[in-house]
């Protein structure tokens, strides 16, 4: 049993099958079957449940799991403290972080993250904010960033910046240029971000703000990101609430407009989502970007 078979049966198991994890690890698929299996020599167990594109954790695999996942922590936490010596920031920092922030804001940022910590490599993985918390508090993920807390988490939670939620429209809609309340749009035809997203979220709670039930509203159509979003209200299809990250290009070229409506634009916060533990410090350097960036 040694370091890298370790990591290579972590990262199967944290990717879903053996050809992510060749991708991630940049090897071979074969040689990703090669150190799992040589493993399952060194342990006399089969650790995974090889089914048709995907892997289970066998019984041995689940035992053998948090112990695999401490002793590369404890390796990642001995090569920092030597790092720490020299004030070189390096190692792996995997950021999981909700659509928004994933998308539109984290990667505007690592360009001079980079430059200034060339050794460090950055992996972004973007997710619902349930399953960003969860690879936080799991491990998976040494930083994370959403758009909202999650009550309970074992996960500390900083407000870092605001994001803002406007409406948009196709500017032929009759009522692009005209100032109006939410209420006015009540009967207009909707276009949503599925059910239990963030931006969901927060856009019934302005609705209901403002006086307009969400359930009543003729949604007709919900879409999985906000691209797809802005493309439905390109093309007429109705309104819709998003981030004005999401919308920024197509606001620019005039292919859709931001309506003037009471209770918009409305603003959430981001959160930086960080282990109970200690960081690591190229997630300690990144962090520092992100209140440097965009505040508190």
């Amino acid at each position: 049993m040694n370091i890298a078979q370790l990591r290579t049966f972590v990262t199967v198991v944290d990717h879903g099958s053996f050809s992510e994890a060749a991708r991630t690890m940049g090897i071979s698929q074969p040689a990703v079957t090669m150190q799992v299996q040589a493993l399952e020599s060194d342990v006399g167990a089969t650790l995974l449940d090889r089914r048709y594109r995907r892997v289970d954790l066998t019984e041995a695999g689940r035992a053998l799991m948090p112990y695999a996942r401490r002793i590369l922590d404890e390796l990642e936490e001995a090569r920092e403290e030597i790092t720490s010596l020299t004030g070189v920031v390096t190692g792996r920092l995997h950021i999981a972080a909700s659509t928004t922030p994933g998308v539109y804001v984290v990667p505007r940022l690592l360009g001079g993250f980079l430059s200034d910590h060339v050794e460090v490599g950055v992996t972004i993985t973007v997710h619902d904010t349930a399953d960003v918390v969860s690879a936080v508090e799991s491990g998976e993920a040494q930083l994370g960033i959403t758009g909202a807390e999650v009550r309970g988490a074992r996960v500390g939670f900083e407000e870092m910046g605001t994001d803002e939620l406007i409406v948009i429209a196709s500017p032929k809609a009759p009522f692009a240029s005209k100032r109006c309340k939410l209420a006015d749009l009540a009967e207009e035809a909707w276009v949503m971000r599925e059910s239990g997203s963030g931006t969901r979220q927060v856009a019934e709670k302005v609705l209901a703000e403002n006086g307009v039930d969400a359930e009543g509203l003729r949604v007709v159509t919900e879409l999985g990101t906000g691209e797809a979003i802005v493309s439905a209200v390109e093309g007429g299809l109705g309104v819709s609430i998003v981030s004005r990250y999401v919308a920024e290009k197509a606001l620019k070229l005039g292919t859709v407009v931001a309506l003037d409506t009471e209770g918009t634009p409305a603003t959430r916060p981001f959160f930086a989502v960080t282990p109970r533990g200690t960081l690591t410090r190229a997630a300690e350097a990144f962090l520092d970007v992100l209140r440097a960036e965009l505040g508190s």
